[in-house]
């Protein structure tokens, strides 16, 4: 599998990059949102990649960070969700605010991107609300960007790298990316902050993603 590849960007379509590894190109298909924020064509960049096999196509699918990258192949276990319809979630909303919308129950918010239902949105967010907490988790602890600079040596990683949940963090720097996760949804620093103390004085132990999915069911409206 091809996890990430580096190179340089020969051309730039509506969906999709051509890049320049080595002299083999690579179309990668990405979300309007990061193919905007790719450099321009000439330049060198690094993105994340999935692979999508089918018994007659192989396209490849790019993304700025792992947690986008998550979200993507989350979006896509969700029936009637293939990587178009994932692409245009991502697009719409970015990773933060699919992972947003979806802890906070906001279908609607899905709904906005092209070719997204009701019903549909309403399954993204009812299959995946349990799974948000630890996509949010990477976040929150800074997940890396795939694009750095890269000079001669364009490389591509053909070996993909298994979707995991983050590391465990010592007890206050799991309190902090929880804190800073809370705030990513919106709640007011002094509710999250309570929330968060509450849930970790239940746990100690607890790691940032269920720590985010405690506080999250403290500050859920009761009744």
């Amino acid at each position: 599998m091809i996890g990430r590849l580096a190179g340089r960007i020969d051309y730039r379509a509506a969906d999709h990059v051509l890049i320049d590894v080595k002299g083999v190109g690579y179309l990668v298909y990405c979300s309007d949102r990061t193919l905007q924020a790719l450099p321009g064509t000439g330049e060198h960049v690094a993105l994340y990649t999935d692979l999508l096999v089918r018994e007659d196509l192989l396209q490849l699918y790019g993304f700025t960070t792992l947690a986008e990258k998550e979200w993507h192949r989350l979006l896509m276990s969700v029936q009637g969700i293939g990587a178009k319809a994932s692409l245009a979630i991502l697009g719409t909303l970015g990773p933060d605010g699919v992972g947003r919308a979806i802890a906070l129950g906001d279908w609607n918010a899905v709904k906005a991107a092209k070719g997204i239902g009701p019903k549909t949105a309403q399954r993204v967010v009812n299959e995946l609300k349990d799974k948000a907490p630890e996509v949010m988790a990477m976040g929150a602890a800074g997940s890396a960007p795939a694009q750095a600079p890269v000079a001669e040596d364009d490389v591509i990683e053909p070996v993909e790298a298994p979707a995991a949940p983050a590391p465990a963090a010592p007890k206050g720097q799991a309190q902090a990316e929880a804190l800073s996760a809370l705030a990513n949804l919106g709640y007011a620093p002094g509710e999250a902050a309570g929330a968060v103390a509450q849930a970790a004085g239940d746990a100690p132990e607890a790691s940032t993603a269920e720590l985010i999915r405690a506080a999250l069911k403290l500050l859920a409206p009761k009744g």
